[in-house]
C-alpha cells in the first residue's frame, strides 16, 4: 500500500500504539477534516489491527467523520435549555444562512451543519461549536453575523461578538466568550486556595496510609453521582498488585444540564490535578489519565500548559516534591462525543482506543482497568474537595453538610430561573431554598441530576400540607405523601451529581422535556444491550401515541413495565434510560392522565377504518363499520 507521510507522522507521533487510536483518528481529522476509507486500510496495515475495529472506533464517536466535512463546522447544542432560550429560531437562522439543512454539508463545502448533545453551556444557551471555539448566547441576528463573517473568510477568533469570558477564560490559551457564572461560594470555591501548598510542604508528613485514613474519615463520597465512598476505592486500589496502577480524573461530564467540572477546569485547575497527584501519592499510581470531553477541547491547551508547569516545579515526574520513588505522570486524553464515556468502563474502553462500550463486572477497574492495571477513577469535583479535605482535616470537613452527606456540593443551575449558574451549597439544602437562591418564579417543575436523575413538582419543593398531598395522591395515601413532604439534596433523598434545571408552568413537560430527554437517551445508547437498544424507542412511541391523543390507560402501565425491564441494562445509561418517563408519570401521573382516552382501559393497537382509509380513498368510497 502507498505510504501516506502526513498518516506515518500522526503514528511516529503516538509510537504506533494502538491504544492510541483516538488520538490518531482525532488528529488525522484535524488535518484532513475526515477519516476515509483509504486512511482505515493504511492505519489497519502499520497497526497490525484490522479495519474492522479501526472502523468500530471511528463509528461511534459523534465528532469523527468517515466523510468530508465543511470549512466551517457548526454543532449546535440541542439540549432541553437550548430549546428552552430559542434554538428552534437559531437552526432556522443557521440552515438559511448556511444554505443547507442541519445534518449537512453545504453544497460549496464552506459549511458542515449538526445537531449535537449537551455541550457544558446550559447557563449561555443557545450555544454552538464552531472549528473547536465556543460561541454562546446566539439569535438569529447572531449567526446571520457569524455566517457573513465566515463566507468573507475571516479566521474564526476574529468572529466573536463577545469579549472573553470571566477568570481564565479570558486566559491567552483559551479565549473564550464562556462566563464561569460561580454564584455562590463555600469550602471548595472558596479564595483560600494556595496552589500545591500541600505537595510542597505538608505531603512529608504523612504516608500514603495516613493520607486514605484522612480520606476515610472524611466520609468524603464521590460526586460523580454514585456516591461511592473515596477512601475506601483508594484503599481497594492500593492493595491490588499490578505492574503500574492508574489514576484516571473522569471529565465526560455529558449528562446534559451539567458543567460544574468545566467551571473546575477553568478556573481550579491545579485543586484537580493536585488531587489526582494525592491520589496517586496514596494509592502507589505512577500512571494518571484526564478524560476531557471533547466539548471542552477549547481548555485543552490551557490545561495542558499548566501539566508542564507542575513538571518544571517537580510536582509531577520522578521523585515528586524530593520523595524517593514517588513517580507520577498525568496525560490527557480528549474524548470525541459519546456521553456513554462518563461510565467508568466505557470510558476505560475508550482510552484504550475502543469503541465507549462498558464492560462486564467483575472484574471492577479497581482490579482490572486500563491496560489490565488496577485503576482508581474519580470525578473532577471529588479530586478537588479531596485537596481541601488534606489541607484542613477529615473534623473541619464534618462541620458541614448533614449527618449522612457530609461537606458541600456544585450545582450547575439551569433553565427558568433569573441567575443561572454555580452554585457550591451544603448537602441537606431544600429544593425550596435552591429556587429561591436562583431566583426561580412560577416554578412548576425541577430536574434533579439530568436526565438520568428525577423529575420533581411543586409538592415536592413547596411547603404543602400532608392533607393536600394525600388528595393529589390518593391511590398511594400516607406513605407517599410523607415521601415528597420538604424534599433535601442529600444521598438519602434527592442524590445528584449536579444538575438542576426548572421549568416554569408555560413549559410543556410531556411533549417538550420528556420527549427531548428521551431522544437524548436513544441517541447516546452505545447499542450493546438489546434492552438499552429497544425500549427508549419504544417508550418514545408509546408517549407519542398518547400526547397525540390515542392513548389508553394501559398505555401508562406499559410505560412503567418497560421501565422496570431497562433496569436489567449493563451500564447506567440504559438502567436510567427510562428515567424522564418513569419519573414524570411518579410525579405528574395527572398530566399522563389528561391525554388518554379515559373511557378505555385497553385497545387492540389496530384501527381498522384507519388501514383501510388509503384504499377507500383510492376507490371514492367511505368505509362503512358498525359500531357496537
Amino acid at each position: 500500500m502507498p505510504e501516506n507521510n502526513q498518516i506515518s507522522e500522526i503514528l511516529k507521533k503516538f509510537n504506533n500504539d494502538r491504544s492510541r487510536l483516538m488520538d490518531i483518528l482525532l488528529e488525522i481529522q484535524e488535518k484532513q477534516n475526515f477519516v476515509n476509507e483509504e486512511d482505515i486500510k493504511f492505519l489497519s496495515e502499520k497497526l497490525g489491527v484490522s479495519g474492522g475495529e479501526i472502523n468500530e472506533t471511528l463509528s461511534f464517536y459523534h465528532f469523527f467523520s468517515d466523510k468530508e466535512l465543511g470549512k466551517y463546522n457548526i454543532y449546535l447544542n440541542d439540549s432541553i435549555t437550548a430549546n428552552m432560550k430559542g434554538r428552534t429560531e437559531v437552526k432556522k437562522a443557521f440552515e438559511e444562512a448556511c444554505a443547507t439543512p442541519i445534518g449537512n454539508v453545504s453544497e460549496d463545502k464552506q459549511f458542515g451543519l449538526f445537531s449535537t448533545s449537551c455541550i457544558g453551556m446550559n447557563d449561555q444557551e443557545p450555544a454552538a461549536i464552531i472549528n473547536n471555539k465556543i460561541f454562546t448566547q446566539l439569535t438569529p441576528y447572531r449567526v446571520r453575523q457569524l455566517v457573513k463573517g465566515m463566507r468573507d473568510g475571516k479566521p474564526i477568533e476574529d468572529l466573536m461578538y463577545e469579549n472573553f469570558g470571566d477568570g481564565n477564560n479570558a486566559d491567552p490559551d483559551v479565549k473564550a466568550m464562556v462566563f464561569n457564572n460561580i454564584r455562590r461560594k463555600s469550602i471548595i470555591l472558596k479564595n483560600d486556595y494556595e496552589p500545591y501548598t500541600f505537595l510542597k510542604g505538608k505531603i512529608r508528613d504523612y504516608s500514603p496510609e495516613q493520607v486514605i485514613k484522612v480520606i476515610e474519615d472524611s466520609n468524603l463520597r464521590g460526586r460523580g453521582g454514585a456516591g461511592f465512598p473515596t477512601g475506601l476505592k483508594w484503599r481497594f486500589g492500593s492493595r491490588t498488585d499490578g505492574a503500574h496502577r492508574v489514576i484516571i480524573c473522569n471529565a465526560d461530564e455529558g449528562e446534559p444540564g451539567t458543567f460544574k467540572d468545566r467551571v473546575l477546569l477553568t478556573q481550579y485547575p491545579e485543586m484537580v490535578f493536585e488531587g489526582m497527584v494525592i491520589a496517586a501519592f496514596a494509592t502507589g499510581a505512577d500512571i494518571g489519565l484526564l478524560y476531557l470531553r471533547y466539548e471542552y477541547k477549547y481548555l485543552l491547551k490551557f490545561l495542558n500548559r499548566k501539566l508542564k508547569e507542575m513538571q518544571e516545579q517537580n510536582l509531577l515526574g520522578n521523585n515528586i516534591s524530593g520523595i524517593r520513588d514517588f513517580n507520577f505522570s498525568i496525560r490527557i486524553q480528549l474524548g470525541a462525543g459519546a456521553y456513554v464515556c462518563g461510565e467508568e468502563s466505557a470510558l476505560i474502553e475508550s482510552l484504550e482506543g475502543k469503541r465507549g462500550e462498558p464492560r462486564d463486572k467483575p472484574p471492577f477497574p479497581v482490579e482490572k482497568g486500563y491496560l489490565g492495571y488496577p485503576t482508581i477513577i474519580n470525578n473532577v469535583e471529588t479530586l478537588a474537595t479531596a485537596v481541601k479535605i488534606m489541607h484542613h482535616g477529615a473534623n473541619w470537613y464534618a462541620n458541614f453538610g448533614t449527618k449522612d452527606s457530609l461537606g458541600t456540593k456544585l450545582l450547575s443551575i439551569s433553565g427558568d430561573c433569573k441567575l443561572p449558574g454555580i452554585y457550591e451549597v451544603e448537602w441537606g439544602i431544600s429544593i425550596k431554598e435552591v429556587l429561591e437562591m436562583c431566583g426561580a418564579e412560577d416554578a412548576q417543575a425541577i430536574q434533579v441530576g439530568g436526565p438520568s436523575g428525577m423529575l420533581i413538582g411543586m409538592k415536592d419543593f413547596d411547603n404543602l400540607d400532608k392533607t393536600t398531598l394525600m388528595r393529589w395522591y390518593k391511590p398511594s395515601g400516607m406513605m407517599v405523601a410523607e415521601r415528597f413532604f420538604d424534599r433535601r439534596l442529600s444521598y438519602s433523598d434527592l442524590p445528584t451529581g449536579g444538575s438542576i434545571i426548572i421549568f416554569n408552568n408555560q413549559r410543556d413537560l410531556l411533549g417538550d422535556v420528556v420527549l427531548n430527554f428521551m431522544d437524548f437517551f436513544i441517541e447516546e445508547s452505545c447499542g450493546s444491550c438489546s434492552t438499552c437498544r429497544n425500549l427508549p424507542v419504544l417508550m418514545k412511541m408509546k408517549l407519542e401515541k398518547i400526547l397525540a391523543g390515542n392513548g389508553v390507560k394501559k398505555d401508562i402501565e406499559d410505560l412503567l413495565s418497560w421501565g422496570k425491564t431497562l433496569k436489567a441494562s449493563r451500564c447506567g445509561l440504559g438502567q436510567t434510560a427510562g428515567n424522564p418517563i418513569l419519573s414524570s408519570i411518579f410525579n405528574f401521573r395527572h398530566l399522563y392522565e389528561r391525554h388518554v382516552q379515559s373511557l378505555k382501559e385497553f385497545d387492540n393497537g389496530f384501527d381498522l377504518e384507519k388501514a383501510v382509509e388509503p384504499y377507500m380513498d383510492f376507490v371514492h368510497r367511505k368505509p362503512m363499520f358498525h359500531h357496537f
